[in-house]
């Protein structure tokens, strides 16, 4: 797999990326074939922390991490850490939902085709429940998204869910890392 690799408010230097597609490497045992799109790699360090993003677009699936550290190095790391495990925990429902739809081979090695440490990640991960463990309920009145944004500042939270009074629809707005604000439309 190729990787678009890029500074923000820093150089790239061979060295690190170097550092990059090694570690990244790793994760190409886990693909049937390389995935014919390119992954994005973003390096960039603000305030003393140093932040690594990691995009690959796969078939029916896109995978993405973010992990910020004081060195550059220990991010990558977490980053592929994270990304292994997004795979592993996503592995047998890709495969499983390619096979019902489409007959073709998954986008992921099967089970017997990899090491028995690999197979016996991906038993883990089935076992895996999610479980709710609290459900809260409330009625929002219709508001304006502004509106919205200070309500969440006053609870003191990073996002809050309300009605948009101009579409009607639920909507959440969210505090982003840089200190600007997202909105997250649902789109049926």
């Amino acid at each position: 797999m190729k990787y678009n690799i890029r500074g923000q408010r820093m150089e790239v230097t061979p060295a690190l990326r170097d550092y990059v597609e090694k570690k990244l490497a790793r994760l190409e045992r886990y693909f049937e074939a390389p995935p014919q799109t390119d992954g994005n790699v973003t390096l960039s360090v603000t305030k003393g922390s140093n932040a690594v993003e990691v995009t690959l677009p796969l078939q029916g699936l896109l995978l993405r991490a973010e992990e910020k550290s004081n060195d550059m190095y220990a991010s990558i790391d977490l980053v592929v850490d994270k990304l292994e495990r997004q795979i592993r925990k996503h592995k047998t429902k890709v495969n499983r939902k390619i096979r019902q739809t489409a007959g073709a081979k998954g986008v992921f090695k099967e089970e017997g085709a990899s090491s028995n440490a690999t197979a016996t990640l991906v038993r883990e991960d089935e076992d895996e429940k999610f479980e709710v463990v609290r459900t809260k309920r409330f009625l929002s009145p219709p508001m304006a998204i502004e509106d919205a944004i200070l309500e969440m500042n006053l609870i003191g939270h990073n996002f809050f869910v309300f009605a948009n009074a101009e579409t009607k629809e639920t909507n959440v707005v969210y505090r982003r890392d840089d200190g600007t604000y997202g909105l997250i439309e649902s789109a049926v």
